[in-house]
């Protein structure tokens, strides 16, 4: 049997406010929108096009109640600085109880939703 994940859907009150976050925060294209729901997907002819699942944001009646049961990790070159750059974008640090000595920040969107983004790899993790 042949399956892939086509996408991550992302409930929202307002998808257009987890939307228009992570169109910024990852550089990604709207393929489709209507009022209640958007899709992202990578640059058209990136590697990631047609290989990486594409975000969903369905707009929901009900507003995040609790900690999110999936959530997205980001892997950039410099952890301080995208960081920096995604809470000039909206996103604001949390704890979820991770403690001080983790490797990663966690923060969430602007609707709520946590992720996290981890340290660069060492060169001698991205060779394998």
């Amino acid at each position: 049997m042949t399956v892939r994940i086509q996408a991550l859907c992302i409930d929202s009150t307002n998808p257009q406010v987890p939307a228009g976050f992570w169109e910024q925060a990852l550089g990604w294209r709207r393929t489709y929108e209507a009022d209640d729901e958007i899709v992202l997907e990578p640059p058209a002819g990136s590697p990631e096009d047609g290989v990486v699942p594409d975000l969903l944001f369905l707009r929901v009646p009900e507003r995040k109640e609790s900690k999110n049961r999936l959530h997205l990790d980001l892997r950039p070159e410099d952890r301080d600085a995208e960081v920096a750059r995604l809470e000039g974008l909206g996103a604001r640090r949390v704890d979820v109880g991770q403690g001080p000595e983790v490797t990663w920040v966690v923060m969430a969107d602007p609707d709520g939703n946590e992720f996290c983004v981890l340290r660069a790899l060492r060169p001698d993790e991205a060779a394998g």
